[in-house]
């Protein structure tokens, strides 16, 4: 089906007429209404921007969770990136997102205004290609991103290899999805009822790397972006609450097969060893991260390049570990919308086009309809 067809507002309309009688009585059933976590920040922004989280509301409350890489990338990453950045004979790498986010006493940002070498890319291999054109330069590319991109980034460490380019490196604080959620459905004091899962991610690592889920029998549906993707997917997810065994349901067939995509996870097994790394409200979380294996370590900047380790500290007030968690909104926040705005702001979330307090400032702010 053209993805067109998917954003077809009489058909969103039908389905919804359809469905919210079901809706209704599951909440009045319940006593209260489900309270659901999408695990994906362009979820995050489909559900606010179409309008669909306000549609449901009075149904199910939608909370947003740790689905922004640069929003969950811990505090020392971003003050060492930023390190990095003040050296000599280097070039720093990255992609748009980076820029602005805030470290304890700088950003990106203002390090480039300042005269450091720092240059926005669109893709790994343009961050290689800057390598072999400044050979007496040190290239360093900042790996931040799931298991989407992640794969790009080894390919290019790959290609390093193969082409003998000496002079390229990658600072590696990749996260791995599924711990995350682990972790939160091991948190007693985080009531979720089921888990909208990403899209992106679930093109790489399938159905069946959602299997944790189904051995804690919580529910959960892989769904697209567009609004009928979210409509039916908010639909299969509460209709899994009547099952007894619990299984997770693909909504995106289109992309996401059983296994996945096999080619990317053997490129991530040739370059990366999982890690345990730290998140940004999660702390340490055992396996949840890729750094560079000992096979490509010449191409690991926290190995190859010498570089000082400086003391990090987050904002006073800033809400944003607690947000990537689900458990405050935003609005909870209170520097949300005036001391942290997208014109300065004082935490990740508000950086990210995928933050989650950047997308509520956008969309949430004021009452939606649906936009088809």
């Amino acid at each position: 089906m053209n993805v067109l067809a998917y954003r077809d507002g009489t058909l969103f309309n039908q389905l919804f007429r359809k469905f919210e009688p079901f809706f209704i009585e599951k909440r009045e059933s319940l006593g209260r209404k489900f309270r659901f976590m999408e695990v994906c920040g362009t979820h995050t922004v489909s559900f606010s921007k179409t309008g669909v989280r306000d549609l449901l509301s009075p149904y199910i409350d939608l909370t947003s969770g740790p689905g922004c890489p640069v929003c969950v990338t811990d505090q020392a990453d971003i003050d060492q990136m930023i390190a990095y950045a003040k050296k000599e004979n280097v070039i720093i790498t990255t992609f748009g997102d980076m820029m602005k986010v805030p470290g304890t006493r700088t950003n990106l940002y203002k390090e480039r205004a300042e005269g450091a070498d720092i240059r926005v890319v669109y893709s790994a291999s343009q961050a290689l290609q800057i390598a072999q054109e400044h050979p007496h330069k040190q290239v360093l590319l900042l790996g931040v991103g799931f298991e989407t991109t992640a794969p790009s980034i080894a390919l290019s460490i790959m290609r390093a290899k193969d082409e003998g380019v000496k002079n390229f490196f990658v600072y590696a604080a990749h996260k791995l999805t599924p711990p995350a959620v682990k972790s939160l459905i091991n948190d007693d004091n985080h009531k979720i009822d089921g888990f909208i899962l990403p899209g992106h991610v679930s093109v790489i690592i399938g159905r069946e790397g959602w299997r944790l889920l189904e051995e804690h029998q919580i529910p959960a549906v892989i769904s697209g972006f567009e609004p009928i993707d979210l409509l039916t997917s908010t639909y299969l997810l509460t209709k899994e609450m009547e099952q007894s065994d619990y299984t997770i349901k693909n909504n995106y067939t289109r992309n996401v097969k059983e296994a996945g995509n096999e080619k990317a996870k053997s490129i991530l097994e040739e370059v990366f060893t999982i890690s345990s790394p730290k998140w940004r409200g999660f702390g340490s979380l055992p396996f949840s991260g890729m750094e560079i294996n000992s096979a490509y370590e010449e191409f690991d900047a926290s190995k190859r390049i010498l570089c000082e380790t400086p003391k990090s500290r987050v904002v006073k007030g800033c809400r944003c570990g607690e947000i990537v968690k689900g458990k405050e909104t935003p609005f909870d926040c209170k520097l949300f919308g005036k001391a942290c705005n997208p014109d300065r702001p004082l935490g990740p979330c508000m950086v990210s086009s995928e933050g989650t307090c950047s997308t509520y400032f956008n969309y949430e702010r004021a009452n939606k309809k649906v936009s088809l």
